[in-house]
């Protein structure tokens, strides 16, 4: 198999679903931008991305999504009344998140086609080195970041890496799951990294290769993009970025990383319920109080 080892300095968010699991909040809000605590939820992808070392970030947008690219810009008006009243933590703490200059792309997926096409409508920016992939409406809760984490092994080994974690083995049905190698070719678990030979979108109940589920986080040769071009519709009638990575795998190898932390999938109603819940809770400002609004709740 072939092992390529580029740095990885970019990272394709596909911002560009309608986020339906989560209406009607999202009817006229991004589900990106939907808040956990006081930020939303695209500030703590970002923020992971830049942990990582990531230098470019490109956003795969679609209709109604304009203001993930204002969300990244100067309000002036805002910024004006904040120095005027004196509220500098605030305004500090909005001006650490405005886009660099050159640090953010934006391009239109013009039909919701799946991820894999998402992906590949980010071709032309990403070019011919490897990159990263961030689901944007899912939160890892970890130190290091979840990419930093991929980036780390990804340094050591090259190629394709792959962040899951376990489920429950009767949730599996719902991910990505991975098949892993063989022992005798690589597939035995060296601290959280383990060799693969395969992959399933959302196999039927009681059939997955394990409960090592894909979790949003992905480092990719650019070489995806060349077999995204003529992927076929899988699961869901959509592109499917697990089908196009399981054709690559036939050329070039594969890890899957177990990375550590807490996983929130923010495009869930209750998982977005529990992400606000202990995110407040950790926060050294907050997290007596959410405790306290808590326990009086129950």
């Amino acid at each position: 198999m072939t092992t390529t080892i580029g740095r990885v300095r970019k990272a394709v968010l596909p911002v560009a679903g309608l986020g339906t699991r989560v209406l009607p909040g999202t009817k006229t809000t991004p589900k990106e931008l939907l808040n956990v605590v006081d930020r939303p939820i695209l500030s703590y992808i970002a923020e992971e991305a830049r942990e990582a070392g990531i230098e470019h970030i490109v956003f795969v947008t679609g209709r109604s999504k304009q203001a993930i690219e204002d969300y990244f810009d100067h309000q002036i008006e805002l910024e004006a009344q904040l120095a005027a009243k004196g509220k500098t933590d605030i305004l500090a703490t909005m001006n650490a998140e405005l886009a660099r200059p050159g640090e953010m792309s934006f391009t239109r997926q013009m039909q919701p086609k799946g991820l894999g096409h998402a992906v590949w409508c980010a071709r032309d920016i990403v070019g011919p080195e490897p990159f990263a992939v961030l689901l944007p409406d899912v939160i890892v809760d970890s130190q290091p970041g979840a990419l930093k984490q991929l980036i780390d092994v990804y340094n050591e080994v090259g190629g394709n890496i792959i962040g899951v974690e376990a489920v429950p083995d009767s949730e599996t049905h719902k991910y990505g799951v991975v098949d892993p190698a063989d022992p005798s070719d690589g597939g035995e678990r060296q601290g959280r990294r383990i060799g693969m030979k395969g992959m399933v979108e959302k196999p039927p109940q009681g059939t997955a290769p394990s409960n090592l589920a894909i979790s949003g986080r992905y480092i990719l040769q650019p070489e995806i993009f060349d077999l995204l071009t003529d992927q076929t519709a899988g699961a869901g009638g959509e592109i499917q970025l697990t089908d196009a990575m399981a054709r690559l795998m036939t050329d070039q190898s594969f890890t899957a990383v177990e990375y550590a932390g807490v996983t929130h999938d923010c495009g869930d109603k209750i998982g977005l319920l529990r992400a606000n819940v202990a995110l407040a809770l950790k926060r050294p400002d907050l997290g007596a109080a959410a405790r306290a609004a808590v326990e009086k709740l129950l």
